[in-house]
């Protein structure tokens, strides 16, 4: 009778399952890429300390871990292959999905050669007989295992990185771990010149076989073809899946009106990507983030139960009733679903371009300074996808808005954003399009509050500063990061009078400079002396509650009737 296996939900002991047979044989490529990396010792370093680093994964028990990790490793993409309902996925599932399923043949021809080989004939290899084999005799063979030995750890490396990006202390460790991802291949292949030049020098006097040479190209080539035929059986298999499933489907219906009918058993997720609609999923559709999250409109009675994976997700990221993970769902009946997160919005045609870098000059600009207020406190209440993907659609919004009026998007800082007015305007100008900008942000986080109000709990609240100042503009920075940007008093004291709005607890604190510059009345009686630090006279500013009505009267009537 067979043991029962433990009463995990199957999308969790998968992941276990990858996270474990990854991490089986990411220590072996560690201890192997140090073994190899002692060549800048000496190749006598490195027999001496194979026992020690690879001595376990020699001896039966580690063979046999190592053997079960790869073969574990291979089925489990085996398996995400057969799943699939759909072949279309983004570039980074591909290369995943593919990188796991080219595992064994990347490694086969070093496997045949170090491992069996040796072991079928009774005559082990030192690393001088491997080195001269892939530096001396065959150096294309070595280049090729060069190569497969680097894809192999850039997809380890990957694979850690999307599995523990998520945890607290990562973030801590994430730049000794880079450098350690980096040094160890390159003190590896640094190791491997040396210990190659080593070898050439020396004598060679081939040694008799204690049995008979077995042909290694016949060899790689069986185990080749063994794998290969589970690849070609699961592609029969899901061919042989789509035929017998073509008259059993669900139809999936959009709120603008699109339809996608697909074979039961896929998920939300591959529907959408069968009919090409557009679907936000910034985790490859794995359940750790909500952003493939939909609202089931109709068909909710007729929905399996989410497992606890999706219900884990769902209840991190405090999601209402009706709301279930588009890659998670698998309906056997037609519903309506309508995507929580839309995706992002392409630039259209009209929209200006990038203004050009020019010399470094003194100009009287008009200055934006905005920030969400409260953001970081409440990031930590949310999933790291869903935190990138509302930072985003704020970005959009500020980047449209500072476009559309005329000016020139400088840089994002955290939450924050810096926008000039007035490079290539006069000062009037430039200060009311700060103006219409500042209202065209707050009106576009007024519809992303409503868009998102289930998800967000309580609306994003944005804090501005607008001035008008002299500034220094020009190219910037070193390298790749050079850029057209602005230094000088009028950025300081829009900086400032950013922070007065948090302060004071209203959406944007404008100068007076701004506002009589633009034609604007300055209403006396409500005109504040704000004191800025490094700076002798106080700035006179007006204290803005609802920043929509600075685009002017009819806009403001607007914004005092959004909803």
């Amino acid at each position: 009778m067979p043991l029962p296996l433990p009463a995990w939900p199957d999308a969790l002991r998968t992941r276990s399952l990858r996270i474990w047979s990854g991490a089986v044989l990411g220590l072996y490529l560690v201890t192997h890429f140090a073994d190899i990396a002692l060549g800048l010792v000496s190749l006598r370093a490195m027999d001496r300390a194979g026992p020690w680093l690879g001595g376990f994964w020699h001896a039966p028990p580690g063979t046999a871990l190592l053997l079960g990790a790869l073969l574990v490793h291979f089925g489990l993409s085996l398996r995400a292959l057969h799943r699939r309902r759909t072949l279309r996925m983004t570039a980074r599932e591909a290369t995943q999905l593919g990188l796991g399923l080219a595992l064994p043949f990347l490694i086969l021809p070093h496997v045949v050669a170090a491992r069996i080989v040796p072991a079928l004939t009774g005559l082990p290899m030192t690393y001088a007989d491997q080195v001269r084999a892939l530096w001396v005799i065959n150096p294309p063979g070595g280049a090729r295992q060069v190569v497969a030995l680097l894809v192999r750890w850039v997809h380890g490396c990957f694979g850690f990185w999307f599995a523990l990006r998520a945890r607290p202390w990562f973030g801590r460790w994430s730049g000794p771990l880079l450098a350690a991802a980096l040094l160890v291949p390159v003190l590896a292949l640094l190791g491997f010149a040396e210990a190659g030049r080593e070898v050439a020098a020396l004598p060679w006097h081939p040694r008799p076989r204690a049995g008979p040479a077995p042909s290694a190209e016949a060899l790689r080539d069986g185990l080749a073809l063994a794998f290969a035929a589970p690849i070609a059986a699961v592609l029969l298999a899901r061919g042989a899946r789509l035929w017998l499933t073509r008259h059993r489907r669900f139809r999936v219906t959009y709120p603008d009106g699109r339809s996608v009918s697909a074979p039961r058993g896929s998920t939300v997720l591959e529907a959408s990507r069968i009919g090409g609609v557009p679907h936000v999923s910034l985790c490859g559709g794995r359940g750790r983030c909500s952003t493939c999250r939909v609202r089931v409109t109709a068909g909710l009675d007729h929905l399996p139960d989410p497992d606890a994976l999706e219900r884990a997700t769902l209840e991190r990221s405090n999601a209402a009733p009706g709301l279930r993970l588009a890659c998670q769902l698998r309906p056997t009946r037609d519903l309506a679903v309508m995507p929580v997160f839309a995706p992002p919005r392409a630039r259209g045609a009209g929209a200006p371009a990038p203004r050009p870098a020019s010399a470094s000059q003194e100009r009287e600009l008009a200055v934006l300074f905005c920030d969400l207020r409260g953001f970081t406190h409440r990031v930590e209440r949310w999933l790291p996808f869903d935190t990138v993907f509302l930072l985003n659609r704020y970005f959009e919004i500020v980047g449209e808005a500072v476009e559309e009026a005329g000016g020139h998007l400088d840089k994002f800082i955290g939450d924050g954003a810096l926008a000039l007015f007035g490079l290539d305007a006069a000062p009037e100008a430039a200060c009311r399009q700060a103006l219409a900008a500042a209202a065209g942000v707050a009106r576009g986080l007024g519809r992303m509050n409503d868009e998102f109000a289930a998800e967000l709990g309580e609306p994003l609240r944005i804090a501005m500063g607008l001035h008008l100042g002299s500034a220094v503009v020009g190219d910037m920075g070193y390298g790749q990061a050079v850029g057209l940007t602005a230094v000088g008093d009028g950025i300081n004291v829009a900086s400032r009078l950013e922070g007065v709005a948090k302060e004071r607890d209203v959406e944007a604190v404008v100068s007076a400079a701004v506002l009589s510059r633009a034609g604007r009345e300055v209403p006396r009686g409500l005109v504040h002396a704000i004191a800025v630090r490094g700076r002798a006279a106080a700035v006179d500013a007006v204290l803005v509650a609802d920043a929509a009505a600075l685009g002017g009267p009819d806009q403001a009537d607007s914004a005092s009737g959004r909803g």
